[in-house]
């Protein structure tokens, strides 16, 4: 049966009756999990409650029912139908179908929940309960009623090796009756008829009986459609189950038997990586391998008729293995043993892989348990030190052996990726970045010598788990994002990003084979990932170390996939339509390798094509003032002849109506106003941690890097003061008249933000359309400007020659 848990939580549903208790109680005899059989043939959990019986009048019979113990609500509501067929399995288990692909089943904590139940079934069906299973009556003939009525039990020959082929014409005409496949079970079970058949098997081999061998295997392959719970723990009994195998060597339609016992004994070792102390649970373990081989080698591939026959075999496996996890788990001895020989600098190699193997395979049993029994599970795991483990053993040279530890890494990060950024932070403090158990896995994914890259796919789908704020906690005192994503940048990007920086120090890729691109590929990914959900961490890195120029190397490639991932860098932080951004391609002039890329692509119509064409098409359609007037101002005459599509002939128009406003300011504030519904608020807001990044001097940013590199600063603060100071007088003799339109603006009844005015070294100016870059420091004290609530702002003097205002 499925683990049991040793001191159940506070429990909702009433065992008695159908109605639920809020108390705590301590009757867990009708403490129940409901399962259900999956497509796979594999059993799903559904939770955890409280099993009744009850007359419900909705469904006009006695009924089970099963509320959870969580919340009360209800995980079952069946009506027991006189004519299906119910099993009871393993003195804890009741099967039945509700339909003919859906397959139930309750597994007790207690016997004796199980047998109250189970006499609840009998007598709604009329059935005496010292049976196993009650007898579907539905799909019979009037005839096998009659012969139902007349003959109360099936009469086997006697179990002699001259009967054989009568024993086994016998069982094959009883399996497609559900009536005589209930007797036959019966039968054999009552008779202890498979013991002796095993007997007979023995002397037929002594005799080299080859038509006895045949009949044989018909007979015990005909019991196994039988799909009996009660045969079943006969046959996989200790001294039955490799003569079981025996039988099943025999196939008819084979020219020669198969060596299954052989392999069994000689070829498959059992290996005690860590001793077993108790007999039990060693028992249950070469059981379940035998039987799960049984399933998987010896019988043949079951047919459509035979599939639903064999899922009491299923059934049979899944919950051998979760019973093998709750007792592995309950030995403290062998888990403490188990981990502290992992990570003994003694340990030799083999016996190291051994082990790693074990909880490989440990981890993956751990997938049969229900959702809180896997929650002690690996949180026994944590506790013995699973993570500092993987850190030594993701070290070793073995690939093997690092292999097997990546797969333990997934289970662990997919079920609970807070605990591994937990652990990594706390490791930060103490030990060196290069052995970081993260920057461990980052070099395991660019050293992956695969050449699909199959692992490095697998680890980098990790990392992107673990990067990802949307699984990330917050509570009133620990925000993990905050902590987690300044931790992953600080010392794990420069990890990430070495392959990409290293390969992009000239105008083109240095290396260009395709297993570095591919590897480029997955590296692009996870930062357009970053791009999208990190906001201000990522723009700090991307600003700082110039990584969108390095990146856009990456779009002369040979290799069209690659290019288009550099060009879905470039387009997914343009599509943030951040001001920072656009002054950083602006200054560095990025458009170049795209407006190269797009001439050299010439007049084909291509994914290549197509993409550039659309990032040009956000500009425009987006009004993004800024980059429209760089891109025509430096690529116009480069751009103007391509007219089969509108989009660049679009841009010059939007930037000739831009500097048509530029020229005629107060015509410009006037529309403003009488149009200020087209103007709306980014629908991104900054986090107030974010906000305050920005608010913070530059001379306080990590490493005392500047946003643009330092050659890109102003050379002489005074030659773009002068103009600034100039404007500033005309602007105040012309206050008294723009007094009247801010006032509007403001009673407007929608918050009026303060903007302030930068200007380059010419005479004109050009509003930004970033109000948040308003609150740098350094900006100039100028009043608001002239316009409507949320109407461009602009940017400080610190950054005057970063802005998007070209005057010429």
């Amino acid at each position: 049966a499925p683990d049991q848990p040793s001191a159940p939580p506070a429990i909702a549903g009433q065992s008695g009756g159908c109605g639920v208790a809020g108390g705590r109680m301590t009757d867990t005899r009708r403490r129940v999990k409901v399962y259900t059989l999956n497509e796979d043939r594999q059993w799903d959990d559904r939770g955890t409650g409280h099993v009744s019986s009850c007359y419900v009048e909705r469904l006009k019979g006695m009924s089970l029912l099963v509320r959870a113990e969580s919340d009360g609500s209800l995980l079952l509501e069946s009506k027991i139908n006189p004519n299906t067929a119910y099993q009871k399995q393993q003195d804890t288990l009741i099967v039945w179908s509700e339909a003919e692909n859906y397959d139930l089943a309750l597994s007790f904590q207690e016997k004796a929940g199980c047998d109250e139940i189970w006499e609840k079934i009998c007598q709604v069906q009329g059935k005496d309960p010292s049976v196993d299973i009650t007898q579907d009556l539905v799909d019979e003939s009037e005839e096998e009623r009659f012969d139902d009525m007349s003959s109360p039990g099936l009469e086997l020959p006697s179990c002699e090796l001259s009967r054989l082929e009568e024993i086994a014409e016998l069982v094959a005409s009883s399996l497609p009756s559900p009536l005589r496949r209930e007797k036959l079970a019966l039968a054999l079970e009552n008779e202890g008829y498979i013991k002796k058949l095993l007997e007979i098997f023995h002397v037929c081999e002594d005799l080299e009986n080859i038509e006895g061998l045949h009949h044989l295997y018909e007979i015990i392959k005909g019991i196994f459609l039988l799909n009996r719970t009660a045969l079943f723990e006969v046959m996989f009994s200790e001294e039955c189950i490799m003569d079981v195998i025996g039988c099943l060597e025999y196939d008819p339609s084979l020219s020669q038997s198969r060596k299954h016992r052989e392999f069994l004994t000689k070829t498959a070792k059992f290996k005690e990586v860590i001793p077993i102390s108790d007999p039990e649970l060693k028992q249950k373990i070469h059981q379940t391998y035998r039987v799960q081989y049984i399933q998987d080698m010896v019988l043949p591939t079951p047919s459509v008729f035979e599939e639903n026959m064999l899922s009491t075999l299923h059934s049979f496996i899944f919950f051998n293995k979760v019973e093998i996890v709750g007792m592995l788990q309950e030995d403290e001895k062998f888990l403490t043993d188990l981990f502290a020989q992992l990570t003994d600098e003694a340990t030799d190699e083999e016996k190291r892989q051994e082990l790693v193997n074990f909880l490989k395979e440990f981890c993956a049993f751990s997938q049969t348990l229900q959702p809180q029994n896997r929650d002690a599970f690996f949180k026994t795991l944590s506790n013995m030190g699973i993570l500092p483990a993987l850190e030594v053993i993701l070290g070793m040279d073995d690939a093997q052996v690092r292999s097997a530890a990546t797969d333990i890494f997934s289970y662990l990060v997919e079920y609970n990726p807070s605990m591994v950024r937990e652990f990594v932070m706390q490791e930060a403090q103490q030990n060196d970045d290069d052995i970081l158990l993260i920057n461990l896995i980052i070099e395991h994914m660019i050293c992956d010598t695969d050449p699909e890259l199959g692992g490095a796919v697998l680890l980098m789908g990790l990392l992107r788990t673990l990067v990802d704020p949307e699984n990330m906690l917050a509570t009133a005192n620990k925000t993990e994002k905050t902590e987690f994503l300044g931790f992953f940048y600080k010392h794990c990007m420069h990890v990430l990003t070495a392959p990409l920086l290293a390969n992009t120090t000239e105008d083109k890729p240095s290396k260009d084979d395709f297993q570095t691109a591919q590897l480029l590929a997955l590296i692009l990914e996870l930062l357009t990932f970053c791009v999208e959900h990190h906001t201000y961490h990522i723009k700090n890195y991307i600003i700082n170390k110039d990584i969108l120029r390095r990146v856009l190397v990456l779009m002369a490639s040979k290799h069209a996939f690659l290019a288009l991932c550099a060009l879905r860098f470039k387009r997914k932080i343009i599509g943030l339509k951040d001001e920072f951004y656009n002054r950083y391609i602006m200054k560095s002039f990025l458009f170049e390798p795209v407006v190269k890329a797009f001439l050299n692509n010439g007049s084909r119509y291509n994914l290549m094509n197509s993409a550039i064409i659309e990032m040009f098409e956000f500009i425009r359609v987006e009004d993004i003032k800024s980059l429209t007037a760089h891109v025509i101002e430096n690529y116009w005459k480069a751009l103007e002849d391509v007219d089969y599509v509108q989009t660049f002939k679009g841009l010059k128009l939007r930037f000739e109506q831009q500097r048509e406003r530029q020229d005629n300011p107060k015509l410009d504030s006037m529309r403003s106003i009488l149009r200020n519904h087209r103007y709306r608020r980014d629908a991104r807001t900054l986090e107030d941690e974010e906000e305050m990044w920005f608010n913070t001097d530059e001379d306080d940013m990590e490493d005392g890097e500047a946003v643009v590199p330092p050659s890109d600063k102003p050379k002489n603060d005074e030659d773009i003061m002068d103009p600034i100071s100039k404007f500033m007088e005309r602007k105040k003799l012309k206050e008294s008249e723009e007094k009247e339109v801010l006032l509007k603006t403001n009673l407007s009844g929608r918050q009026s933000p303060s903007f302030k005015l930068s200007f380059s070294s010419g005479t004109k100016s050009n509003l930004t359309s970033q109000s948040s870059a308003s609150n740098l420091p350094g900006s100039p004290g100028s009043p608001g400007s002239p316009g409507s609530p949320g109407s461009p702002g602009s940017v400080s003097k610190s950054t005057s020659q970063m802005a998007a205002i070209t005057t010429k």
